[in-house]
């Protein structure tokens, strides 16, 4: 199983992030040891100061395939979540000023916390989705998949032209504006329309 990533498919949050828009979605990859065992805390990690939150829809991809053409990626998920992309900005700051790799501040243990999946065919078409984080009650972040730069099945068939995808991947699709930093004893709360698919407290 694997992570895959999509950033900068929000064009408010690449502005807010002084981050350019890409001609092709931007990809990158986080390990299994992302994700998080269910109601466990996430436990801040000692090489950063500066742990932002990235809430995203979460499609899991139900069977192997490779070169998907956009037409047939729908096929590929039937069930969708919301996770968060936890992000060491202070970290990813000091390694793209090398014009290094960012993995070290985005593929670390714990830093893909996913909720429940649900049926796409309960929902809205996949790209009319509202979803929101809240934490300690107040709103944070609130993202439409209509603002996708890169549709899901475009995604799909981009990342699959380049790597097969097999049964119980994960993609995550990006993040709209709004995000910002985590403290510890925060409690983070990710609704897809009115359904709370994922609780997470800061320790």
């Amino acid at each position: 199983m694997k992570i895959i990533c999509v950033g900068r498919n929000y064009a408010a949050h690449a502005a807010e992030l002084n981050n350019p828009v890409e001609a092709n979605p931007v990809i990158f990859m986080k390990p299994d040891t992302a994700l998080m065992q269910p109601r466990l805390p996430f436990f801040y990690p000692s090489f950063s100061n500066d742990i932002h939150y990235e809430t995203e829809l979460v499609v899991k991809i139900n069977k192997v395939g490779k070169n998907i053409a956009k037409k047939f990626a729908h096929r590929y998920y039937d069930e969708v979540s919301l996770g968060i992309d936890f992000t060491a900005r202070d970290l990813q700051s000091k390694l793209k000023s090398k014009g290094l790799p960012w993995e070290l501040a985005k593929a670390f243990d714990g830093s893909a916390p996913v909720g429940s999946f649900i049926s796409k065919e309960s929902l809205n078409p996949i790209q009319d989705l509202h979803f929101s984080l809240f934490i300690n009650g107040e709103i944070r972040q609130k993202g439409h998949t209509a603002l996708m730069l890169f549709t899901v099945d475009k995604i799909i068939e981009f990342v699959s032209s380049y790597i097969t995808l097999k049964k119980g991947d994960l993609l995550f699709t990006g993040t709209p504006e709004g995000v910002g930093p985590i403290k510890k004893n925060d409690l983070l709360e990710a609704y897809l329309g009115d359904q709370k698919l994922l609780s997470l407290k800061i320790k």
